[in-house]
């Protein structure tokens, strides 16, 4: 069996402990809970007839990335990018962490996750916004961990990005 560590990288209260909870177990929480240093779950996804064996690590929100212990990243195949659609300054964030991600562990697979898109009536993002995504070449995919909306999606996509490059 494939094994593989993911690591789910934002701003504080992006809603990545919910998309874990919302792709491990099909449960999503009102109730807000701050990771306190790395939250691992695993789970094994079936992905082109194999079983690939997923461990994601949750890492606490991070708004000052240097207080990030980079030993979590540490043999990262991959790491999803969330960003919470109604905080405008956790998109500029998520430009941060991807540099330094990158500055720390070098060039791995990510997907970039535009999350609560169940309140899109709320967003600060704009459109011209998410064209400087598309123009850096980033696969984004819009998500709601309340709904379930593109969950498994952005798993699947990084589980491609990762086993067939």
């Amino acid at each position: 069996m494939l094994q593989k560590k993911i690591c789910m990288v934002g701003a504080f209260a992006t809603g990545k402990t919910s998309l874990v909870s919302q792709f491990v177990y099909s449960i999503f929480s009102e109730r807000y809970y701050t990771t306190v240093g790395v939250k691992i779950e695993k789970k094994t996804l079936d992905f082109q007839g194999r079983n690939l064996n997923l461990i994601l690590w949750d890492l606490y929100g991070e708004d000052e990335f240097l207080k990030v212990r980079m030993s979590y990243l540490r043999g990262s195949s991959g790491y999803i990018l969330v960003v919470d659609g109604t905080r405008r300054n956790t998109l500029d964030k998520a430009f941060e962490l991807q540099t330094k991600v990158e500055e720390s562990i070098g060039k791995v697979p990510f997907v970039l996750v535009l999350n609560k898109w169940d309140m899109t009536d709320e967003w600060e993002i704009e459109a011209c916004e998410l064209d400087v995504i598309n123009q850096k070449g980033w696969t984004a995919i819009n998500t709601s961990a309340k709904t379930g909306q593109g969950v498994e999606e952005v798993f699947q996509t990084l589980a491609n990005k990762i086993l067939n490059g």
